[in-house]
């Protein structure tokens, strides 16, 4: 297939990950996406008219990098990037912030009394607290936050700037965990009989009945189902992979796409950075030519196990890549190949 993700800039994608091993690039590959998206207009399914198409660029690693990728300060709150892109905005979301308040059962009731609430807000830190032994809660809960707000932002993309491989499988697993669990609970035999048991207890501890704590955990609930269901609709969802020509990362790459195939995650498109690629005119280097043979083993498993994906190669650059200008230099490669001798040295 072509080596070019002008399928993901053709496409009405909703939600965009990036993602990989630590290192390879994928904070300068999704930033360098969001700008060509923002660059690329769109037509108005509802007017017809071409117009800008509004993209929101998220980062959920704690460790985050958007900012220093395009040289500004980025919040929790989207913040329009500086420059001539109005269209383009950053934020920074720290998934552990997001499940580290207090979980108020009695914000989704009527006013209780002081003791009532008190005591129903105890629950729910407790349920919280057990709720935030499982691996992936963090990421999940950012991603149904996300999703509510964004409803309200108008943006026509998202793209999200993930963490590290296993941070990410955690997230896109945990849908499906926890819908497979509740259901096998529901299932259980005599468990309508332990909870009319409890039921009495609980209303005497918290002042607050038992109807009225499962509707709050239906409300949980219907929102994972939607993260599952937004994760697995192919014309909404997309993932690209992002790795180096080193053994690590290709056997990561792998196993990331064999857990997306197996959540049923559409991922057709695979950027590779680092490449060494230099114009034949230049005299011999020895370091060079040891490791393009290096990366020459691996970018030919790579070509061999995903003929069916979009391979995009990026060339190893001489200067970081940070600020909207140098952004938009290294994004018109990931729809045009890069050719050194053409291109020379970016």
């Amino acid at each position: 297939m072509e080596a070019t993700l002008q399928n993901i800039v053709d496409s009405r994608l909703q939600w965009v990950f990036v993602g990989g091993k630590g290192g390879v690039g994928k904070t300068t590959t999704s930033c360098s996406l969001a700008v060509l998206l923002a660059r690329t207009p769109m037509v108005d399914v509802a007017t017809g008219a071409t117009r800008k198409r509004r993209v929101l660029i998220i980062s959920t690693d704690p460790a985050h990098n958007l900012s220093d990728a395009f040289d500004q300060k980025f919040t929790k709150t989207p913040s329009v990037v500086r420059g001539e892109l109005d269209n383009l905005f950053g934020m920074e979301v720290d998934p552990s912030t997001v499940t580290a308040g207090d979980f108020d059962l009695s914000k989704e009731g009527a006013v209780l009394e002081e003791e009532k609430r008190s005591g129903l807000k105890a629950l729910g830190n407790i349920i919280r607290q057990a709720a935030n032994t499982l691996p992936g809660i963090d990421e999940v809960s950012v991603f149904a936050e996300i999703m509510r707000e964004v409803k309200h932002m108008t943006f026509d993309v998202v793209v999200f700037d993930t963490a590290p491989t296993g941070h990410t499988l955690r997230l896109l697993a945990l849908p499906q965990t926890l819908n497979s669990t509740l259901d096998k609970l529901m299932d259980v035999q005599g468990l309508g009989s332990i909870i009319a048991a409890a039921s009495s207890l609980m209303t005497s501890a918290t002042g607050y009945r038992t109807e009225d704590l499962q509707k709050s955990l239906e409300t949980w609930r219907a929102q994972i189902k939607e993260v599952q269901s937004q994760f697995t609709d192919q014309s909404k969802t997309s993932f690209i992979c992002v790795c180096i020509p080193e053994f690590l990362s290709v056997y990561e790459t792998e196993r990331l796409i064999q857990e997306l195939t197996r959540y049923n995650i559409a991922c057709e498109n695979i950027v590779v950075n680092q490449l060494v690629l230099k114009p034949t005119s230049e005299p011999p280097c020895r370091m060079c030519e040891s490791r393009k043979k290096i990366q020459g083993k691996y970018l030919s498993q790579i070509d061999e196990l995903y003929e069916d994906f979009h391979v995009v190669k990026m060339p190893l650059l001489g200067d970081e890549v940070r600020g909207v200008e140098a952004l938009t230099k290294f994004s018109r490669h990931l729809i045009t190949p890069y050719n050194a001798d053409t291109h020379g040295y970016l």
